[in-house]
C-alpha cells in the first residue's frame, strides 16, 4: 500500500482509492501538468513476474491507441523501481452497476449509453482489442456520457487457480479499479461468470463477439434491473448461460414499464436476443451494427438521433462516502444538463440514412498526375484515398475529404501502387519494396510490420491481423498488424482448377473474409470465396471477372466483366442469395482486377470506364524516344517485333471477362492492324517464327490444360495445333534456330517443343530444382536466359544449354523478361525499378557478362508474370513500347454516397 505523498516518478500520491485482483490504485497528482489522474498498480507478487509485467505493458500500449470519448484514457505506462505502474484519467462520477441498483434506466438514457458502449467497443475491435470483462461495474457514467474502463487488461488465463499459483484467477480479474471510487464488484466467481459468454465457459478463446455478449448482458441489464443470467452456484449459473434463454425484456417485473408506452419499443428485445445467441456465429458480428441498430431504434421511439461523440450530459446523482476505503471521498455532482443546440441536431440528422439524401459526383483531377485509380474509401466515409501517377510512371497517395474540392499527397506514400485503410482510418497500409509497412494517414516515416515476398493486396480487419495475397501461386497469409510472422490464412482448392489465392477482404467481424480464388490461365476471372481466421479451408461463393468486397447490409460486390454488381450474403449458409443487381456499368479493370471500394458507411466509389487505361503501342529507338504514329490502342499487352522489324504482334483483351485475349498483327508501314485468332478470348503470348512468315501463340482451355498453335503470319489457312494437357503454359519464344518453341509454365518449369519432328519431343530445359520463368535461347544454342528467384528479388540469370554446366547472375538489382539482342552479344531486360537495361555478353571462351547499364525508363512497366509492355529488335536499336494514354488524366472516380439507396431503387 502506497502513503500519500509517495512519489511515482512526476506522480505524487493523494490517496487511495480501490483494490482488485489485477492493482492497488490511488487518485495521484500529476505534478508536471497539475492533473489529477488514476494510477493502477501492479501487486508485487505479479510485478516480479517477468512474463505478467511483459503482459501489462505490451497491452497497456495497445490499450493507449484507444482515444476515444468513451473509453478512459490511458495515458503513461512507468516503472518505479520495483513497481509497474499505469497512469490513467481520473473519471468522476458512478458506475453503471451502482445506477443498476436503483432500478432500470429510463429510455433516453439506456439508448444514449448504449450506444456510446457499442461505439467504444467498435472503436477497441477495429484496434484488436478485445475488453473480455464488460460488465456493468467497469462502466462509469459521467457528466460527459458513458466511459469504458480496463479495456484489455482483464485478460484471464483460466477459470480457477489453486491457492498460491501464480496464474492470475477470474475471481481475481472481477476488481479493477481505476475511477475516483472504490469499485467493489461482486468479488466472486459467480458475479464474473453473469456476462461471460458460453464460448468463454467452454474454454475457447475469447473475440469480439464475446464483448457482443457481454453488452447484450449488459443492455438486458439497463432495460430490467435484472441481470439475464443468475444461478444461486456456479454450476447453476453456468447452465443458466450454456442452456437458457432469458425472459424478453417485457415480461420482466421491472423492464415493462421502461418505454412510454408500457413496453419496449419493437427492436430492443430482438436485438438483445441476437446478442445472446449461444452460438458465435448466429450472433450479431460487430459493436458497429449495434450502434447503428440502437440508433435507429431511438429515432423510432421520437428521440433525438444520438451523437456518440457528444452526447448531451447527465446528472449525476451524489454518493455517500466510500467505508471500503476509509478515504472519505465525496462523489462531485454533475450539473443540470443543458439541452442540445439546435445547430448541433442539425449536424447529426445527415448520418442517418433516411434523412440524407444520395449524392453522385466525381473527384477532380489532380493537377500535374496523368492517371488516378485505385480509390478507397475511408472506413468512416468522410474521405477517399487514391493512387495518382504522373507521365513519368512515379506514383503517389493522395486523400480527398469529400467535403472539399482539393487531394494532398499523402508524405511517405510515394511508390506505392495500392493503399489500405485501416480499421479506425487513421492508418494506411501498404507493401512497397518486398515489406508490409503502416503509416498514418497524415504522413510521416512508415513503420515495417513484415518482409512481404511477393505480396501486393492487403486487408486489415477489426481484429488487428492483416491478410496479404502473394504471387499468382500462393495461398493468402496474415500476420498481426503489429508486426511479427506471416502465417498461412488459406489453402488453395487446386481440385477446383485454382491456381494460388489473392484480392483478401475482411467482413466487419474481423474473422471472416472474401478473396478470389485465381483460375489457371485466367487474366481475371476467379472463385469467389469466404475464409475464416483459424481455418485454412474456406466455401465457394460464385464466380467473380475481378476483386470481390463485402458491402453494408449483408452485400458482395464484385465484377461480371467491366460491370459492378451486389449480390446478398448468406453467411450462416455460405452462399449468395438472389439475383445481382447492376451497380455501375463500364468500370475501370485494369491490373488491379477492378477499381472500387465500399465503406462500411455505405459509400462507394469506383473508378470510371475500362476503356480509360487503354494504351497506346509505339516505335522507340534506343534511347527510349517514341517515333511515328501510334501503332495500335487499346487493351494491348505482349507486343512482339517481327524478325525484321517491320511488323507488331501483340495481344488485344476484347473482353476483360474472359481468360485472355485474341492476337492482332500491325504493319506500321501500310497502317494496318489485322485480327489473326479466333479463339474465344483466349489466345496468349504469340510469337514469330525466325523467317516471319509464321507465329505461334498458346490458348488455355480449362484450368490446367493449354494449346499450342502454329499459324501464318497473314492469317491464311488453319494453324497446327499441340496439345499441352495438365500444363498451364506460356510461350516465350520460337528459337532462332526454328526448331525449337520456348515455353515456362506458371510454377517456373522451363521446357522446348519441337516444331519439326512428329509426334513433337517435349524436352525440359532445366533440372526439377530450378525454378524459372521468362526463358529465353541464346541465337546459337548455347545458353540460356531466364528469372529465378521470388518477388521482389528476382534476378535475371544465364545457364549453359550444350556444354560444360553452369550458371551466371546478369542483373545487379532486380529484373525480369530479358531477350537477347546483337546476335547473342546483349542481354537487355526490364529492372522492376522501371528502367530498361543492357549488359553486354561474351562467349568467345567460357562466358562473361559486362556490367548492367541503364538505357531508359520505361513509360509503362510490364503488367504480370507473362504479360510485357515493349519488345525489341533483333539488332538491339529499335523497340516497341506501350506507352500511356496522351490525354490529359485517366481514371476519373466517381463517388455515390449512399450505397443503401442505390440497391434499393434497382
Amino acid at each position: 500500500m502506497l502513503a500519500a505523498g509517495a512519489r511515482l516518478g512526476p506522480y505524487e500520491v493523494i490517496g487511495p482509492l480501490g483494490a482488485g485482483g489485477m492493482g492497488e490504485v490511488y487518485r495521484a497528482r500529476d505534478t508536471r501538468l497539475g492533473r489529477d489522474v488514476a494510477i493502477k498498480v501492479l501487486p508485487q507478487h505479479l510485478s516480479a513476474n517477468p512474463d505478467m509485467r511483459a503482459r501489462f505493458e505490451r497491452e497497456a500500449r495497445t490499450v493507449s491507441g484507444l482515444n476515444h470519448p468513451n473509453i478512459c484514457t490511458l495515458f503513461d505506462v512507468g516503472l518505479e523501481g520495483d513497481t509497474t505502474f499505469l497512469v490513467m484519467e481520473l473519471v468522476d462520477g458512478e458506475t453503471l452497476a451502482q445506477r443498476l441498483a436503483k432500478g432500470p434506466l429510463p429510455a433516453a438514457d439506456l439508448l444514449r449509453f448504449g450506444v456510446q458502449i457499442a461505439d467504444a467497443l467498435d472503436r477497441a475491435h477495429r484496434a484488436g482489442v478485445i475488453h473480455r470483462d464488460l460488465k456493468p461495474g467497469n462502466v462509469m457514467l459521467t457528466r460527459s456520457g458513458a466511459k469504458l474502463m480496463d479495456f484489455g487488461l482483464a485478460r484471464a488465463t483460466g477459470l480457477t487457480g489453486p491457492a498460491g499459483a501464480s496464474g492470475v484467477t477470474m475471481a481475481a480479474l472481477s476488481q479493477t479499479p481505476t475511477v475516483a471510487s472504490p469499485l467493489t464488484a461482486e468479488g466472486t466467481i459467480v458475479g464474473t461468470f453473469q456476462y461471460m459468454a458460453p464460448e468463454q465457459l467452454e474454454g475457447g478463446e475469447a473475440d469480439a463477439r464475446s464483448d457482443i455478449w457481454a453488452l447484450g448482458c449488459v443492455l438486458y441489464e439497463m432495460a430490467t434491473g435484472r441481470r439475464a443470467f443468475e444461478g444461486k452456484s456456479q454450476a447453476s449459473l453456468i447452465a443458466a448461460i450454456l442452456e437458457r434463454t432469458p425472459a424478453p425484456i417485457g415480461e420482466t417485473p421491472s423492464g415493462s414499464g421502461t418505454f412510454t408506452g408500457g413496453g419496449p419499443p419493437p427492436g430492443l428485445d430482438r436485438l438483445i436476443r441476437n446478442c445472446l445467441a449461444k452460438d458465435p456465429e448466429e450472433r450479431i458480428q460487430t459493436a458497429h451494427d449495434i450502434k447503428l441498430q440502437l440508433q435507429g431504434i431511438s429515432e423510432n421511439v421520437g428521440l433525438a438521433p444520438t451523437s456518440v461523440a457528444s452526447a448531451p450530459a447527465i446528472a449525476i446523482p451524489a454518493a455517500p462516502a466510500s467505508r471500503a476505503s476509509g478515504s472519505g471521498l465525496a462523489w462531485m455532482v454533475a450539473g443540470i444538463a443543458l439541452l442540445a443546440a439546435v445547430g448541433a441536431i442539425a449536424w447529426l440528422y445527415p448520418r442517418s440514412h433516411a434523412q440524407a439524401p444520395p449524392y453522385r459526383f466525381r473527384v477532380e483531377p489532380v493537377s500535374g498526375e496523368v492517371n488516378m485509380f485505385w480509390p478507397r474509401v475511408s472506413p468512416d466515409g468522410h474521405s477517399l484515398m487514391f493512387v495518382a501517377s504522373d507521365s513519368a510512371g512515379t506514383s503517389r497517395a493522395f486523400v480527398r475529404p469529400l467535403d472539399q474540392s482539393e487531394s494532398h499527397p499523402v508524405p511517405g506514400a510515394e511508390g506505392v501502387r495500392r493503399t489500405y485503410w485501416s480499421p479506425d482510418g487513421r492508418e494506411i497500409a501498404f507493401v512497397r519494396n518486398g515489406t508490409m509497412m503502416r503509416m498514418p494517414v497524415s504522413g510521416g516515416t512508415p513503420t515495417v510490420i513484415c518482409p512481404a515476398p511477393g505480396g501486393a493486396d492487403l486487408s486489415w480487419g477489426a481484429q488487428g491481423l492483416i491478410l496479404m495475397d502473394g504471387q499468382v501461386t500462393d495461398s493468402l497469409r496474415v500476420v498481426p498488424a503489429g508486426g511479427g510472422d506471416l502465417q498461412p490464412a488459406t489453402r488453395v482448392d487446386r481440385a477446383a482448377g485454382e491456381i494460388g489465392d489473392a484480392w483478401p477482404y475482411f467482413l466487419p467481424d474481423g474473422r471472416h473474409f472474401l478473396f478470389i480464388g485465381n483460375l489457371s490461365g485466367s487474366t481475371f476471372t476467379g472463385n469467389i470465396r469466404l475464409g475464416r481466421i483459424g481455418s485454412l479451408d474456406s466455401k465457394k461463393l460464385g464466380r467473380s471477372d475481378g476483386r470481390v468486397e463485402y458491402a453494408p447490409g449483408g452485400w458482395v460486390l464484385y465484377l461480371r466483366g467491366s460491370r459492378l454488381v451486389a449480390q446478398k450474403l448468406d453467411l450462416g449458409a455460405a452462399k449468395l442469395t438472389g439475383p445481382p443487381i447492376t451497380l455501375a456499368d463500364d468500370v475501370q479493370i485494369g491490373s488491379s482486377s477492378g477499381h472500387f471500394s465500399i465503406s462500411p458507411a455505405g459509400v462507394l466509389a469506383f473508378g470510371r470506364g475500362s476503356s480509360s487505361e487503354a494504351r497506346i503501342l509505339q516505335l522507340a529507338d534506343r534511347k527510349g524516344s517514341l517515333v511515328g504514329a501510334p501503332v495500335a490502342t487499346g487493351l494491348i499487352s505482349n507486343p512482339r517485333l517481327s524478325p525484321d522489324g517491320s511488323r507488331l504482334l501483340y495481344e488485344r483483351i476484347l473482353d476483360p471477362s474472359q481468360l485472355g485475349a485474341e492476337i492482332y498483327v500491325a504493319d506500321p508501314a501500310r497502317a494496318t492492324d489485322t485480327r489473326l485468332t479466333f479463339s474465344g478470348n483466349t489466345a496468349n503470348t504469340p510469337a514469330w517464327s525466325p523467317d516471319g512468315r509464321r507465329f505461334a501463340y498458346i490458348t488455355r482451355v480449362g484450368a490446367q490444360d493449354s494449346r499450342l498453335h502454329l499459324g501464318s503470319a497473314d492469317g491464311l489457312g488453319v494453324p497446327d495445333s499441340i496439345a499441352l494437357p495438365g500444363i498451364a503454359a506460356s510461350l516465350w519464344q520460337w528459337s532462332e534456330s526454328g526448331s525449337r518453341l520456348v515455353c515456362f509454365t506458371q510454377t517456373g518449369s522451363p521446357f522446348a517443343l519441337t516444331t519439326e519432328a512428329s509426334p513433337r519431343v517435349k524436352r525440359s530445359l532445366a533440372d526439377s530444382t530450378l525454378s524459372m520463368i521468362h526463358t529465353c535461347l541464346s541465337p546459337d544454342g548455347r545458353w540460356m536466359a531466364g528469372v529465378m528467384g521470388n518477388l521482389p528479388n528476382v534476378q535475371v540469370f544465364v545457364q549453359s544449354v550444350e556444354g560444360a554446366p553452369g550458371r551466371w547472375q546478369i542483373s545487379s538489382t532486380p529484373g525480369a523478361f530479358p531477350h537477347w539482342t546483337r546476335g547473342g552479344r546483349e542481354l537487355v531486360y526490364e529492372g522492376l525499378d522501371g528502367r530498361m537495361m543492357s549488359v553486354d555478353i561474351d562467349t568467345k571462351g567460357t562466358f562473361r557478362a559486362g556490367t548492367p547499364k541503364p538505357l531508359f525508363s520505361l513509360p509503362t512497366r510490364s503488367f504480370g508474370f507473362d504479360q510485357t509492355a515493349w519488345d525489341v529488335s533483333a539488332d538491339g536499336e529499335h523497340f516497341a513500347l506501350i506507352a500511356p494514354p496522351k490525354s490529359t488524366t485517366t481514371g476519373l472516380i466517381e463517388i455515390a454516397t449512399d450505397f443503401h439507396a442505390l440497391v434499393s431503387r434497382k
